[in-house]
Order: C-alpha cells, then sequence, then structure tokens
C-alpha cells in the first residue's frame, strides 16, 4: 500500500525484454535505505517487488499483464521514474490509499500554466471515467492528485511546483501516456452494488450510500 507522495525520483539503467515481460535496473538512493529483496517499490505508480540490491540499484520484474496495463513498456534506459516505499503503518497518510495496481493508461491532451499551477488535462480509456469525479483522488504515475475538472471524456489535475520539482509529471509532453489508478473505493461500491442486484436483495442501496456520505 502507497500514498501517492513521491519520495525520489530513479533512473533507469538496464533493461531486459522478453516478448512481453521485462525486468527492469533502477538507480536511486531513498527508497533502498533499510530496502531489501522482496520489498515493494511504486515505480510510476505500479507496485513491483524488489528481486535483487547492488550498487545503489534495485532490479524488478515486470509481469506480461502489467506491461500491458502500464507504460512501463514505453521506458529505456535513462529514463526516470517516480518511486515510493511501501507505507509504514506508523506513518502520515498524505495523500490517498493507493495500491499499486494501474487500471490503464491515459494521454495527456494539454498542458497550461496559471500563474503557479500548472494544468494537466488527460484522456484516459472512457470505461474509467465512471470512477473519476470532481474533487476525487486519482493517483497518475504514482502521484496522489486531487481531480479538479471532470466531463464525460477528459479529467484535469492542476499541480503545485513542489510536485513539478519532486515528480517526473512535467517531464512528459502533450501525446505521452500516464499510467492511471483510480481511487479503488468507488469500485468496492460499484461491485457491492452490482453483486446486490444480481443475487439477493441487499441492504446497500443508492439511498443507503447517500445518506452515509457516498
Amino acid at each position: 500500500m502507497f500514498t501517492g507522495l513521491i519520495e525520489e525520483i530513479g533512473i533507469i539503467k538496464m533493461i531486459s525484454k522478453g516478448v512481453n515481460s521485462a525486468q527492469l535496473t533502477i538507480k536511486a538512493e531513498e527508497v533502498l535505505k533499510e530496502a531489501k529483496v522482496g520489498d515493494s517499490i511504486c515505480t510510476n505508480g505500479v507496485c513491483l517487488t524488489v528481486t535483487n540490491l547492488a550498487n545503489n540499484t534495485f532490479s524488478v520484474d515486470v509481469m506480461p499483464e502489467t506491461m500491458r496495463k502500464s507504460n512501463l513498456g514505453k521506458l529505456s534506459n535513462g529514463s526516470k521514474v517516480n518511486l515510493e516505499r511501501a507505507l509504514k503503518v506508523s506513518d502520515r497518510m498524505g495523500g490517498h490509499i493507493v495500491s499499486g495496481h494501474i487500471d490503464d493508461t491515459g494521454i495527456i491532451t494539454n498542458i497550461t500554466e496559471e500563474e503557479n499551477a500548472t494544468w494537466i488535462t488527460i484522456r484516459p480509456p472512457k470505461e474509467l471515467m465512471k470512477y473519476i469525479i470532481n474533487k476525487g483522488s486519482i493517483a497518475i504515475d504514482g502521484t496522489s492528485l486531487t481531480v479538479a475538472n471532470v466531463d464525460d471524456e477528459l479529467f484535469k489535475v492542476s499541480i503545485i511546483p513542489l510536485t513539478k520539482d519532486k515528480t517526473i509529471l512535467l517531464t512528459k509532453k502533450v501525446g505521452q501516456e500516464v499510467n492511471v489508478e483510480c481511487d479503488v473505493i468507488g469500485k468496492y461500491i460499484e461491485k457491492l452494488i452490482t453483486l446486490g442486484n444480481s443475487s439477493k436483495e441487499s441492504s446497500i442501496t443508492m439511498e443507503f450510500l447517500q445518506q452515509h456520505g457516498f
């Protein structure tokens, strides 16, 4: 589990690609403190398991399904990636609950400046739009952000200078892919309602959810 607060920008040192999979070796410092083989490190929003540690680098295996659902397959030697270690129980929850399980990728369609803020407009797959709500949380390349505007096809986030400096978001250009993870709470609610409608009558209704703040 992660918070979406990026700790460090890592650099891809080596990529070994299979037919549909890959092994990445990433240079880092902060996220390697106290790290050990078997730990989870969120890389561009994807939860990956450390398989090797050596000389300020760590290696991870990327499965075919992860390659299909994320932008990791677009990386090359020298690419920069957002990194975050798994959440400690004692840590402050400064972002939101990020699982590191990418829903899909979105395409950046516009980047504009407004004083100290930078607006990024993203087009995700249409099937994800139902999970994206105005003022809700979303993880973009592993970065916890607030949805500032949403319509039927696009959503916008606005990032502050600190996020610009501490993440790779503004190294991206219009037309490039970003990893998108929607807030998991909406998916659980959808599943409960679907199960309730398809089997025995459920006590969870839209009226119940509205009364309890959903």
